[in-house]
């Protein structure tokens, strides 16, 4: 059997002296969070490295977010900068520093070799602060919002250090650690990646399954967790826990929304490489398409759907097929 242990840091977004929730427990600590993330990490995987059980440490890093206060030695770093950059690119600086450490304590530890090791950042670049290349920014379904680069150590099987410029998303890291794991599940849900074991490998280099993006317009839930933390460390001191039924959420797992499958509003994106489909349904069901080709033109500047009309067509079928996918698992029908 392969069994794995997940571990989890989510720290509040306030570089110095972080509240974390460690085991359900809101804890003070003191230091910069991104490090004290790290060490936290480190505990936990010295612990499960004493066992012959393989082992999945998932780190969440609180660092770079609003609001930005990076700690002040990262802060030197960058004075000639304006403030704002300066605590931006101090929390960055803070990151990598912690993430060295990381990877410093795999190979102390012994681990290093057959570790994966894989690193990425969620979303693409800040307005006004950092962009991460081509049109848009975070939130945006252009390349400005999407792209952003990944790192993978595995020395057992990665010898040597090179570019792989093939496309992938976060989507692939489930089925990626499941063939490395060579789990075997009993029950099989829809999957919007592939395992990239072959293309880590070198036996394939181009995507079996196209990539889809879809921005729906309906709101998240917005979660201070600055203020959450800090009032359930208070409780917690005086023996009291939350009992506001609006804040724990408990309900949080039902789904009552039904969505309706045969309209897809927001703007939704089909990634074949280098062929990139956009969707974009209005408010009012208008449509518009656009189609770049990634390769020629990253900045998605020449709209070319009206010179590629077949395969805009086409892909219109395989995004569409996707977005019905996607709607059918919101309403929960690939879960029953």
């Amino acid at each position: 059997a392969f069994g794995f242990d997940v571990w989890i840091s989510a720290p509040n977004f306030f570089d110095n002296d972080p509240i974390l929730s460690r085991q359900g427990k809101a804890s003070q600590f003191k230091g910069e969070s991104s490090m004290v993330t790290v060490d936290l990490a480190l505990e936990f995987i010295a612990e499960k490295a004493r066992s012959p059980q393989p082992f999945l440490a998932v780190v969440w890093f609180g660092s770079p977010h609003a609001p930005h206060i990076a700690a002040a030695e990262d802060r030197a770093v960058y004075q000639d900068e304006k403030p704002a950059l300066q605590n931006f690119y101090g929390e960055v600086t803070g990151m990598d520093r912690a993430f060295g450490k990381l990877r410093d304590g795999l190979v102390k530890l012994g681990l290093r070799n057959n570790t994966v090791l894989w690193y990425c950042s969620d979303n693409g670049g800040l307005p006004r602060i950092g962009a991460s290349g081509g049109r848009g920014n975070k939130s945006a379904i252009y390349e400005g919002g999407l792209r952003v680069p990944a790192l993978l150590e595995w020395p057992a099987t990665i010898k040597e250090a090179r570019t792989i410029p093939m496309p992938c998303s976060t989507v692939d890291i489930y089925p990626t650690l499941l063939e490395i794991a060579g789990a075997r599940l009993s029950h099989k849900r829809p999957l919007d990646g592939i395992s990239l074991l072959p293309v880590l490998t070198g036996t394939v280099s181009a995507r079996t399954r196209p990539l889809g993006f879809w921005q729906h317009p309906s709101r998240g839930l917005q979660v201070k967790t600055d203020e959450s933390m800090k009032e359930l460390l208070d409780l917690q001191a005086k023996g009291e826990e939350v009992t506001d039924p609006e804040r724990l959420l408990a309900n949080a797992a039902a789904i009552t929304t039904q969505y309706p499958e045969n309209t897809f509003p927001g703007h939704a994106a089909w990634l074949d490489w280098p062929w990139k489909l956009h969707r974009i349904q209005a408010q009012d069901r208008k449509l518009d398409y656009e189609l770049y080709n990634l390769a020629e033109d990253p900045g998605e500047a020449r709209n070319r759907i009206g010179q590629e009309s077949p395969r805009a067509k086409a892909m219109q079928g395989q995004l569409e097929d996707w977005l019905g996918s996607v709607t059918r698992s919101l309403n929960g029908k690939d879960y029953q």
